[in-house]
């Protein structure tokens, strides 16, 4: 990690708010749900899927809770009413995980059925190594229940993942595959970059030979040029790359133009601040990216 990142981090806090909108509006569609669909339909025009994130995890009282779910429920209504090409992601600790386990089983069961009545995908995000056992229960509870709208995400950046691969392996998951943000200690995650790497690698490989759809969820060029290699040959409905919100968009314009499907995660909503916050303290590799890449939209490169 490099120390001039670290630093970035540090002086978060410090940071007056209005300075940390103006570097983190490029990657948040905005406070509201109209923004979200305005943000969905002009990616849908460059020939860019989306997924749309309600800004609001680890809640605290189930009015907060229920109240992101109604908010899904609004976003659900305006991507069918727009006939946007999105699906939705999820992170349960925003619909109460916790708070209590039953209380978001309920939320996210009633969420998953709005959008399988609209034909419409939900992705269950994966959050920090504690909710990762619950989140994959109620994953496997919904795949039960005979919800097919439904997928998870996997981390390579925590050592059980390909374990997890085999155990949901009859279940045949669409899978959302990540390096992971969340800092985790070494006992359970890898903690270099060429071992995330490689555990990124083998669980694709792993995931693909269980003929699995997969979302490949980077932005690390070397990443995105074995995930080629490996899907050279197969059609486009086995699998997609993903990206952020204004981050790497020139590439991922390039994968769109060389014919690959490419999802685009559009999170929104009015706690933009402490994702924002809570994005850059959790990485801050991803601190040190963004500046970068604000960097580099005000002073253009030369050549």
């Amino acid at each position: 990690m490099r120390v001039a990142d670290w630093a970035l981090v540090r002086l978060l806090p410090a940071v007056p708010r209005a300075v940390v909108q103006l570097l983190s509006a490029p990657y948040i569609a905005g406070p509201t749900l109209e923004d979200a669909r305005r943000t969905v339909a002009a990616l849908n025009a460059e020939g860019k899927l989306a997924t749309v994130d309600v800004l609001g995890e680890k809640v605290r009282r189930p009015a907060e809770a229920e109240a992101v779910a109604s908010s899904y429920h609004a976003a659900l209504d305006a991507l069918a009413g727009d006939r946007l090409d999105a699906n939705i992601s999820v992170k349960l600790t925003a619909l109460g995980l916790g708070i209590d386990l039953d209380l978001c089983r309920s939320l996210l069961a009633t969420v998953v059925a709005d959008a399988a009545a609209r034909g419409i995908f939900v992705r269950i995000d994966m959050e920090h190594s504690a909710c990762t056992d619950d989140t994959l229960r109620l994953y496997r509870e919904l795949r039960a229940a005979g919800r097919e709208n439904v997928g998870i995400v996997l981390q390579s950046r925590l050592q059980r993942t390909l374990a997890d691969v085999g155990d949901i392996a009859d279940l045949r998951p669409n899978v959302r595959l990540c390096k992971g943000i969340y800092v985790e200690p070494p006992t359970i995650a890898y903690q270099g970059r060429d071992a995330i790497r490689g555990n990124f690698v083998q669980t694709l490989d792993a995931l693909l030979e269980l003929d699995c759809y997969v979302g490949v969820a980077t932005h690390d060029e070397w990443l995105v040029e074995r995930s080629l290699e490996r899907v050279e040959g197969l059609g486009r409905d086995c699998y997609e790359f993903q990206m952020l919100l204004g981050v790497r968009e020139r590439r991922a314009t390039e994968l769109v133009a060389a014919g690959h499907r490419l999802r685009v995660y559009v999170p929104y909503g009015d706690r933009w601040y402490e994702y924002s916050l809570r994005r850059l303290q959790e990485n801050p590799a991803l601190a040190g990216m963004l500046a970068k890449a604000a960097v580099l939209r005000v002073v253009p490169r030369r050549g």
